[in-house]
């Protein structure tokens, strides 16, 4: 037998060959970039993807004025309490000026505050304000002839923003404390030198209005 006619391919054969390859190489049809269909082997994720790259952030609310001050009214009447006063568990506590807080009619059209957001918000701020009031001392005692209130305010302000770098932004909350004798008490307890500070103002601002 002929090795050359043995091993040798025919037309046919290779034509068949060609056929296989052609199969083999070209199997991906062609995708029209514009069509809105996703093929199954596409990485585009589909809008059922329950990844957290397309689901939407839930922003955290912002405190507003008016529930600052509800908030405020709500811890000085719970704990002017005469039944429970401060002597309750600090959850207890809380739950109640939780349920002052949201049962409070200015706060019709907002939403509910849990009691931990409520505990939160108010050490941000019964701090804030203590450190704002100690700067508004320092600018009582350093008042001059022909400056009244708010250009006090202002300079505490300025101290503030001195002190801690930061604007202090919640003046409607001191205000609204400023002049409550349990939260000066409060205030006085946590921070000592806030009450020694607070005679020698009185004092200074006494002096200043009737000199000797």
């Amino acid at each position: 037998m002929d090795s050359a006619n043995s091993f040798g391919k025919s037309p046919g054969f290779v034509n068949l060959l060609a056929s296989q390859e052609d199969n083999t190489f070209n199997f991906s049809p062609t995708i029209d970039l514009s069509s809105s269909e996703v093929p199954c082997f596409s990485s585009q994720l589909s809008q059922d993807d329950p990844s957290p790259v397309t689901k939407d952030r839930v922003p955290r609310r912002i405190w507003s004025p008016v529930e600052d001050i509800v908030l405020i009214s709500a811890w000085l009447n719970t704990s002017k309490d005469p039944v429970v006063g401060n002597d309750q568990k600090a959850g207890a506590f809380w739950l109640r000026i939780q349920g002052f807080f949201n049962n409070s009619p200015k706060l019709a059209d907002y939403p509910n505050r849990e009691a931990t957001t409520c505990k939160q918000r108010w050490g941000r701020i019964n701090d804030q304000v203590c450190k704002f009031s100690g700067c508004y001392e320092t600018a009582l005692k350093q008042q001059t002839s022909g400056q009244n209130d708010d250009d006090l305010v202002k300079k505490a302000h300025q101290i503030f923003f001195n002190d801690h770098h930061f604007k202090f932004g919640l003046e409607h909350a001191w205000r609204e404390l400023r002049h409550d004798q349990k939260w000066c008490t409060a205030a006085a307890e946590k921070d000592p030198g806030l009450k020694k500070r607070r005679k020698l103002s009185v004092f200074s601002s006494v002096v200043t209005k009737f000199p000797a």
